[in-house]
């Protein structure tokens, strides 16, 4: 294997990271809005901890996003 195949197969594992990425996100969300519609009172702190765990979702697809254009 030639390193110019390595780079690409290391380009396609960082693409389906990213993917899985926006994945998680949209199932956290999902949910998020699902435990709201249940419990309206606890909105707020339904809210930031959704936030925080879009977040940490999201540096994992930026850190995908980095890696794949160093590579």
């Amino acid at each position: 294997m030639d390193l110019e195949s390595a780079r690409l197969i290391a380009k396609g594992i960082c693409t389906i990271t990213m993917g899985g990425s926006g994945i998680g996100e949209g199932y956290l969300i999902g949910k998020a809005l699902e435990a709201i519609g249940r419990n309206p009172e606890m909105e707020g702190s339904i809210f930031s901890k959704m936030i925080i765990g879009v977040a940490m979702a999201e540096s994992t697809a930026i850190y995908a996003f980095v890696a794949f254009f160093i590579v």
